[in-house]
Formats: C-alpha cells, sequence, structure tokens
C-alpha cells in the first residue's frame, strides 16, 4: 500500500478514492452514450453536417456560460454544484432513452438534449476541475489530474466494446438501451459525492465586487503570465480546427473504409472498433502520466502530444486500410489526452487558488467554448469537400500555428516547479 501510495499519492485519499471509483463508473455509460449517438443521428440523417450540428449543441452553452461559470462556481460549494450538475444530467438522459426506446426519436430531439446536456456540463467541468485540489491538495494535484484523465480514457475504451453486445441483442433500438444505461450510471458518481468530504477546501468567499471585475483580473493574469495565456490560444486553435475531426469518425467507419455490401452490422462494428483504438491510445497516456509525472517532463509531453495529434490528422487522407487507420487515430487518441492532461496540470500549478477557478473557465472556453464553431466549420466542410480534404486542410493549418507557437515561444512549455525557462 505505500509503494502504491508513493505511485499514485492522490489514491491515498479516502474521498479522492471514492469520487473517482464513482466517476469511472459514470463515464463508462457517457462513453457508451457518446459511441452510440453519433451512430444514430448518422443512421437517421446521413448527413456529416448534423453530426457536426450536435457536437455544435452540446458545446455551444460553453461559449456563453464557461467563463462567468467559473466566476460563480468559485462562490459556491463546488460539491454540491456537482452533485446538482449530475443530477440534471441524468435526467436529460432518460428522455433521450425514453424518446429512442420509444422509436419516436428525431434529429431535433438529439439537438436539444445535447443542448441542455451542454449547459449543465458547461458549470460541471469547471467545479469538478477546481474541486480537485479540495480533495487532495496541491502536492498530489497533479496525480489526481492525471488519474481522472486515466478515468476517461478507461471509460473510452471499455465504452465502445461495452455497446457492442448491446447492439447484438438489441439490433432495432440497441442506441435507446445504451442510453438507459448511461442514465443509471450517474447514481455512481453521485452517491459517492454524497460520502465525500473536502479537507482542503478554502474558505468560500462571498461576492464583494461584479462579475465584470472579477473577470477582467483573470484576464490581466493572462496578459501578465504569456506561460499560461500561450497554452489558452493553443487550446483555441485545438478547440476549433483539430478535435472535432473526432466527431467525424462515423464518417471514416462507413465512407473512408466503406466496402460493397456493407450491412449496418459491419459498419457499427468498425465504428465501435475505432472507438476503442482511440480510447486504448488515450488510456495509455493518461496511465503513463498517472505513473510518472515529472516536472521536467512536462514540457516535452506537451511537444509529443501536440505533434501525434496534428500529424495523425494529416495521415488520415492517406490511410485506407481498417489497420492502419486504426494505429493512426489510437496516435491521435494518445496525442489528444498527452497534450490535455499536461496544460491542465500546468495551468493548475500556476495559477493561484484566488484565481483557480475563473482562468481553468477561460482555458475550458478556449478548448470548448468556441468548438461549436469548429464543429460545424468541420461537419460543412467534410460534406462539401470530403474528410480527407478537411482532414489534411486543418492539420496543415494547426501544424503552422501550434508549431510556430513551440517554435517562437518556448515559455509555453515552462511549468512553475520545472526550474527551466525552456525545454
Amino acid at each position: 500500500m505505500n509503494s502504491l501510495s508513493r505511485r499514485f499519492p492522490a489514491l491515498a485519499s479516502r474521498d479522492f478514492s471514492i469520487f473517482w471509483l464513482g466517476h469511472v463508473l459514470s463515464l463508462i455509460g457517457t462513453s457508451m452514450q457518446n459511441t452510440a449517438l453519433p451512430l444514430l443521428a448518422y443512421r437517421l440523417s446521413g448527413r456529416p453536417f448534423d453530426l457536426g450540428l450536435i457536437g455544435f449543441a452540446v458545446t455551444l452553452p460553453t461559449f456563453f456560460l464557461a467563463i462567468p461559470g467559473g466566476v460563480l462556481i468559485e462562490h459556491v460549494d463546488k460539491r454540491k454544484a456537482i452533485i446538482f450538475l449530475q443530477i440534471i444530467m441524468m435526467l436529460d438522459t432518460f428522455v433521450l432513452a425514453f424518446l429512442c426506446l420509444g422509436e419516436i426519436i428525431q434529429i431535433w430531439h438529439i439537438v436539444i438534449t445535447s443542448l441542455i446536456l451542454g449547459v449543465a456540463t458547461a458549470f460541471e467541468i469547471t467545479a469538478r476541475q477546481a474541486m480537485l485540489i479540495e480533495l487532495v491538495g496541491r502536492e498530489a494535484l497533479p496525480n489526481a489530474i492525471a488519474l481522472q484523465s486515466t478515468a476517461f480514457n478507461l471509460s473510452r475504451v471499455l465504452g465502445p466494446a461495452l455497446i457492442v453486445p448491446i447492439f447484438l441483442l438489441f439490433p432495432k433500438n440497441g442506441e435507446g438501451w445504451v442510453f438507459l444505461l448511461n442514465g443509471i450510471s450517474f447514481i455512481a458518481i453521485i452517491i459517492g459525492l454524497f460520502f465525500v468530504r473536502t479537507l482542503y477546501k478554502a474558505p468560500i468567499e462571498p461576492r464583494t465586487r461584479s462579475m465584470l471585475i472579477e473577470l477582467r483580473e483573470g484576464t490581466q493574469y493572462l496578459i501578465t503570465n504569456p506561460s499560461v495565456g500561450l497554452l489558452i490560444v493553443i487550446a483555441a486553435t485545438l478547440g476549433i480546427f483539430a478535435f472535432p475531426i473526432i466527431q467525424q469518425l462515423p464518417v471514416i467507419s462507413k465512407d473512408l473504409l466503406g466496402q460493397i455490401g456493407d450491412t449496418k452490422a459491419a459498419v457499427d462494428m468498425r465504428n465501435s472498433f475505432l472507438y476503442t483504438a482511440q480510447g486504448i491510445g488515450a488510456l495509455i497516456a493518461a496511465f503513463s502520466i498517472a505513473m510518472n509525472n515529472s516536472a521536467r517532463r512536462r514540457g516535452l509531453r506537451l511537444l509529443l502530444g501536440e505533434a501525434a495529434f496534428i500529424l495523425g490528422m494529416i495521415a488520415i487522407p492517406f490511410s485506407r486500410s481498417l489497420l492502419s487507420t486504426t494505429i493512426v487515430i489510437a496516435l491521435m487518441g494518445w496525442g489528444s489526452v498527452t497534450q490535455l492532461a499536461t496544460m491542465n496540470t500546468l495551468i493548475q500549478l500556476h495559477v493561484p487558488d484566488n484565481l483557480r477557478g475563473r482562468v481553468f473557465s477561460i482555458y475550458l472556453w478556449a478548448l470548448q467554448g468556441i468548438t461549436p464553431f469548429g464543429s460545424l466549420l468541420i461537419g460543412w466542410m467534410t460534406q462539401e469537400f470530403s474528410l480527407s480534404t478537411t482532414a489534411l486542410l486543418c492539420g496543415l493549418f494547426s501544424l503552422v500555428v501550434i508549431g510556430g507557437i513551440q517554435l517562437f515561444r518556448p515559455i509555453v512549455r515552462q511549468g512553475p516547479d520545472s526550474g527551466l525557462t525552456q525545454d
């Protein structure tokens, strides 16, 4: 047990362990739904644009709510806020399951429920990230971030794999049963949060200033701390031009890898296989970071993660076999988690406690708040020009912007405890 605590110091916290276990179970259900929902939408309409539209709906609230949400979260009990938001997300999922099992589901139903989920998520992510330090303290925070990433990516492996037997048992409306199981899975994290204690919680300060003044403090911090501000720029580039490509995996499964005589079951299996490959690559990244999150390696890890994802995008048009595409998607999964977990750690360790909610909400806004427009852009480009052209152009653009930042402003790789100015 002592060896485990040294390797994973966050698990030495009883409260984090309870939260982490409930979160894993809930995330598995969420991953199952995230795999099944695009398949359902593409089967209903057959239009790649609708995949982008759903991504737009689920992330649009973050554009409007992430930054003010960060201010509000700093003045409430984060644990209670997460419980309330998880209940909202659970009820939203049950509605989706009812519509699908009742065979009355339409694209607009998916868009509306995705929009509601996005509103809850805009607040929940910031509250959950800000709560981590309250569970484990500053010293174990990097390991807690890495373990949370491990939980998320473990679910990305198990979720797509678990929907396969459900689709085989219920070939007509298997998506509805997936949504129902996801709704039930929310109960695990909700119950766990009732038993969690936030031993490192700082006193909640009452609001004495306007929201605009508090927001200005967060933006001023970013201006005077370019090592954090440039991470926000990288996050925005990824959110618009890179990460929405993953929403088009059903297009890869059906169109790029399509064969004459394909059945729905064959396409579903291929799609699930790609999602699983992405999850395996992501899980390897998350677990390796949890095992060794050395401060001196964070800058290099960020660089390698960015390169893996962007080069994977550029390779998509040239990968026409299931094996080569699986390798590319797994590489992109590894790259996405490597860079996101590293950016998350660098930001949270840089930022003082009294600004953490505000600064992290700006980061979330850059990463996910403007993603709706990236989802629409990439959905439109895929429908008009093909996924191959879209992935190549967006990959090259991301390479120029992010590569330029890494080349000319290496301060972006500097950690507060690294003792380095460059990597």
